[in-house]
This record gives structure tokens, sequence and C-alpha cells, in this order.
């Protein structure tokens, strides 16, 4: 689970609980008032139809009820002995009505839901020695339906989810954007810059570290680049020298052609580090990935050391640097030449192949030799990192499939090492496919 999500889990459960909280003291603080309330207003129906009744002679009583039936939806009648009326009084909001009623009216006041089959507020009382009836209308006394408060919570708990998106999202950026930053000084970019200006003084301090950790990295990278540099080139002129006196000083073939092989691995060596320390800036163009494979299996041209298949389409394009990308499979042609023979042939046996994934390009260069142990594989790529013996047996700088890792991640792709199921040792490059 991302950090977003986590604080916007967290957020949410924490105000949609705050919502139910208040939702339940809202009802608890409103149920009495409101039970009074309603209570008060049949109360003073009752009170005023009895006045008006009891002042009234028998021929405007009959007027007096007419009014109050069309004017305020209010019915008098004359109780019976023999009504059937279903009692009022069936939950909690209703049994406070009809208490806060019977104290307002008397102990012997009667209120029903319906009177002979006929729904509504019946409240029983009585007219000196007369009883009667008191039909209004039960909306008077309802409590909040269950539906408003559903449709008031539910809005509350939409905005709680759509706050708590937009504070978790502000909360987060500022991380976000460390991590983004922190990604490309992995993959080797030191430009990122983070804002030494927010309000909020912990993210500037961070920022204001990071924009230092990013400087120094970058000089130490300049100057790393720089020192490797120089020493190489430094480095040819003797090895200039000393294969000119080989030449002319020695006189056993034998020791001539051994020192000549030792400086010519002196020299491979030293392009290994000028290859490593090579600036990071390369231009992407639609590049021919079979014409590429083809010239770089042309110069390993000894059938004892090496043989090369290629399986690769002759329509597939990439996006990449030629030179760079001629630099990858050379570097991964002789990492297979060195230490990917087969143990039956002595000879390494190499296969290219592509498959097509989406957006991207997959580049596999597969050997049949021994392998490597599996705790080592992402070892591989480290400079100077050597794997096991039975991968060791040539000499070398240690940088080869570290420029190849490198050189992949400039040219905005990956590098990745694995073996073959039946033997071997496969490296994947994936590439983004031209358009």
């Amino acid at each position: 689970m991302s950090l977003f999500w986590r604080t916007f889990i967290l957020l949410a459960v924490l105000l949609g609980a705050g919502i139910f909280a208040w939702l339940q003291t809202f009802r608890a603080l409103e149920f009495e008032p409101r039970a009074v309330q309603a209570a008060q207003q049949i109360a003073s129906l009752v009170n005023l139809s009895r006045a008006a009744l009891r002042y009234s002679d028998a021929i405007n009583r009959v007027t007096v009820v007419k009014a109050m039936s069309d004017q305020e939806a209010v019915k008098v009648v004359p109780r019976e002995p023999k009504d059937q009326f279903e009692p009022f009084e069936v939950d909690r909001f209703s049994r406070a009505v009809g208490q806060e009623l019977r104290s307002r009216l008397g102990p012997h006041t009667v209120v029903a839901n319906s009177v002979n089959g006929v729904p509504g507020l019946w409240v029983g009382f009585n007219i000196e020695n007369d009883p009667f009836w008191l039909q209004a209308d039960p909306k008077r006394v309802q409590a909040v339906a269950g539906s408003t408060y559903f449709v008031w919570t539910s809005i509350a708990l939409l905005a709680t989810v759509l706050g708590s998106a937009v504070i978790a999202g502000l909360i987060n950026r500022p991380l976000k954007e460390l991590s983004f930053a922190a990604s490309r000084i992995r993959d080797g970019e030191y430009e990122s810059q983070l804002d030494e200006y927010t309000m909020t003084s912990e993210i500037r301090e961070v920022n204001m570290g990071f924009n230092r950790m990013a400087r120094e990295l970058a000089k130490v990278e300049e100057d790393r680049a720089v020192m490797l540099a120089g020493i190489s080139h430094d480095l040819r002129t003797p090895l200039a020298r000393m294969r000119l006196e080989t030449e002319m000083s020695v006189v056993d073939e034998d020791a001539k052609r051994y020192m000549a092989a030792d400086i010519d691995q002196l020299d491979a060596i030293i392009d290994k580090f000028m290859d490593y320390a090579r600036p990071g800036v390369v231009k992407l163009v639609p590049v021919h990935l079979s014409s590429v494979v083809d010239r770089e299996i042309a110069a390993f041209r000894d059938p004892t050391q090496i043989r090369i298949e290629s399986r690769v389409a002759i329509d597939t394009r990439v996006m990449a640097d030629d030179t760079e990308l001629g630099r990858v499979l050379a570097n991964l042609f002789e990492n297979a030449r060195r230490y990917g023979r087969s143990s039956d042939t002595d000879v390494a046996q190499v296969t290219v192949s592509y498959a097509r994934t989406g957006p991207w390009v997959i580049v596999s260069v597969r050997d049949h030799g021994p392998g490597v142990a599996a705790e080592k594989l992402k070892q591989l790529t480290t400079p100077f990192f050597r794997g096991d013996v039975a991968r060791t047996a040539a000499t070398g700088a240690g940088l080869g499939l570290a420029i190849v890792e490198k050189t992949v991640q400039r040219m905005g792709g990956t590098f990745e090492l694995a073996n073959a199921s039946d033997g071997g040792l496969v490296g994947h490059i994936r590439l983004k496919k031209a358009p």
C-alpha cells in the first residue's frame, strides 16, 4: 500500500467515525426536544378544542367542529365505548410523546394510531363528563425519517472521502516529489532540484538537504569521471612505448607474443574505463536492431572461441543511440566469449533473440555456459565485481556488465540478468519501440 492510500484511508476512517459520532450525538440531543414540542402542539390543539366546544352551545358547536376540520385538519368526534383503537406508543419516540401528553392533559388521556380502522393521531379527552376523540395529522408528531439521516450522512461521507483524497494528496505531494527526484538520481541524473522555499519548515529542510546531497553526488561523479578519463589517457602513452620496445628489443618470439597480449589486455581495460567514464547524455533515434546486431557479430570472427546466432527480425526498430547500443552488444558478446563457453566444446554458443511487449522491445543475449549462482546475479552489474571462478577464467576490468547497465539506462531502458532454465546466462535488454 502506498503512503497516499494509507493516509487517505486513515483520514477517511477518522472523519467517518467523527461523522457517525456527531450523528448519534445530534439524534440524542434532538430526540427529547422534538418529542416535547410535538406533544405541546397536540396538547394545545386538544385544549383549544376543549375550550371551544365547552363554551359553545349546541348549534354553534357543529359550526366550530366543521371550521376546525376545514382550516386545521382537526376532527373532533364523540368517543363511544365500543370504539376499537390501536395504541400509539410503539417505539421510544411515540412513548415519549404519549408520556408528555398525559402529563399535560391528565393521566386518563388515551393516544391511538387508529380508531375503528381510520388511521391518524387520535387523542381521547373529556369535556366535563362527555368523552371525545380528536383526530390530527400524524405528521405533526413524526420523528426525523431514517431516509433523511441516510441522505445527509451519505453527503457528509462523500464530502469526507473527497476531502480526505485532497488532504492526502497535499500531504504526500512533497514525498512524491522527493521519491521522483531520488529515482532520477538513482538513474544517474543529478539535475533534480526540490523547492527550498516551501512553507513547511520540515519539508524545506529536507529539500535543502536533498539538493545539497545531489550537488555533492554530481561533483563526485564528475570528479570520478575526470579521474578515470585522465588515468586512462595518461596510461596510453607508456603502453605505446612498451609496445614499441617489445617489438624492437625482445628477440624471443614467444615472449614477444605474450608481452603483446598483456599490453593488449591493458589497453582493453583502459577502454573499459573510458567507456564507464563516458558522459551520460545520449540522443535517441530510431535504430534498426538487426543491423546493429549483425555489425557487432561481424567483429567476433574466431569460430573457435565464439559463435553467435541472430534471430532478430530485419524490421525491428528501437529508440537508441547506434554507437551506444553497439557498445552494449559488444560487451555482452565479449562477456559470453570469456565466461560463457560450453564445457564440452569450449566454444561460446550465443543466441540473440527478441520479443515485442507493448511499447517495448526486449533483446535477449544468451550463452550456454555454466551460469552464475542466483545470489550473485544482482552483483554482476556492480563495477569491479567478479562472479565465481567458473566465470572468471579470463582477466578483465570487471566493468563490462556495469557499462551495459549504465548505457541501457541512459537510453531509457532496463537491463536484467538471469540464469536460463537449461543452463547458461541470459541478459535481457528492454528498449522503447521506435514509432
